[in-house]
């Protein structure tokens, strides 16, 4: 009995297997035709503010900063300060000798003094005449002219001999070398010993540098596109490549108002750097603000096609490529602003290269 069961289950599996025929598939019926697609991607022309501020990179100066040379030939006598040294203003930094001045000034002030002892003798020599002209006949008119003019003279020179010890004094002054503000002696060209002299060549090596590092200037030059854009009484921000993670806020001091060789304007922040933790000659990335102006066409980076002659874009219109010059202003990360004979809603070719010509058809 157990058998016939299961000689009836085999049975009816195959039957059940037999019924359930595999029909084939006509994969025409389901498959449907492949639309031609271009091989350039177009992209358009857009309308709309493009960004609130540009990254320029920006270095620390000294808010002041000289190089001190010797005013007169002489001798290091005396030095006092050394790289590094904080100093006063009018503080003494190094005196000189030269003897030849020394000189020079007793002689000029020997003949002031002469001069003086003439002055004073023409002097009483003219109150004697001019006393003893009252007599009628006793003096001559001619020499008591005579004795005024000499008088006269005589003061003159006495006048230009103090002008040469004037001038002595303050070459002797030219020795002692000061400070001219307060600061810091960050280079020391020189050792006591050493002859030195007004720097006359723009190669001669100064004596001392001072630096004011108390105060400092972040320069950031701004490229020519940007300078009638930069919104000058709003804050920048900064962050030091030295000491990164640190956002610092200023507002920007001044500007040059004239574009250098580099076709740049200057700007200047200044930075109070009581602890001097900041150097001079360390570099930041600056974020300086921008007006809020009009909207202005802006079209993806990728657009633009920069040869050695000029930057274009490629418009599509009638189906043919129309090459369109441009002038590229204010950029971010995918967008660029740009100038030039575009509307709003022009198409544009996207990763366009130079092998396109002028009337390619775009299919």
């Amino acid at each position: 009995m157990k058998y016939r069961y299961l000689i009836l289950f085999i049975i009816t599996a195959i039957a059940a297997a037999c019924s359930d025929r595999q029909q084939p598939v006509d994969m025409t019926k389901h498959t449907t035709p492949t639309r031609q697609q271009s091989k350039y991607e177009i992209g358009y022309v857009e309308e709309k503010p493009l960004s609130s501020f540009v990254k320029l990179p920006g270095q620390l100066k000294p808010f002041e900063e000289v190089n001190i040379y010797a005013k007169a030939n002489g001798f290091v006598k005396a030095l006092f300060v050394d790289r590094g040294s904080i100093v006063k203003k009018n503080e003494v930094l190094l005196t000189l000798e030269a003897p030849e001045v020394e000189s020079q000034l007793l002689v000029a002030s020997s003949k002031f003094t002469q001069a003086q002892e003439n002055a004073v003798a023409s002097k009483e020599k003219y109150r004697r005449l001019k006393e003893a002209a009252k007599e009628e006949g006793a003096v001559a008119p001619l020499d008591l002219d005579n004795a005024l003019s000499r008088m006269k003279a005589d003061e003159a020179v006495v006048m230009l001999e103090k002008s040469n010890v004037d001038a002595m004094n303050n070459i002797k002054a030219y020795l002692t070398v000061t400070a001219p503000f307060n600061g810091t002696i960050v280079q020391r060209n020189i050792s006591a010993g050493a002859l030195v002299g007004p720097g006359s060549k723009a190669n001669d090596m100064p004596l001392l540098v001072l630096q004011q590092l108390q105060k400092l200037r972040l320069e950031v030059f701004v490229p020519e596109v940007y300078v009638d854009k930069v919104d000058l009484k709003h804050p920048v921000s900064f962050v030091f490549n030295a000491i990164p993670g640190q956002t610092h806020t200023a507002n920007i001091s001044r500007s040059a108002n004239a574009l250098s060789n580099m076709r740049s304007e200057a700007l200047e922040i200044d930075i109070e750097n009581k602890n001097q933790s900041l150097k001079p000659g360390m570099y930041a990335e600056v974020k300086v603000p921008l007006l809020s102006a009009a909207s202005s066409l802006i079209i993806p980076n990728n657009a633009i096609v920069r040869s050695t002659e000029k930057h274009y874009v490629i418009i599509v219109k009638d189906g043919k490529a129309t090459l369109a010059d441009i002038k590229e202003g204010l950029t971010t990360d995918n967008y660029t602003e740009v100038f030039g004979n575009l509307k709003k809603g022009d198409k544009i070719i996207l990763h366009a290269t130079d092998e396109i010509k002028q009337d390619t058809k775009i299919e």
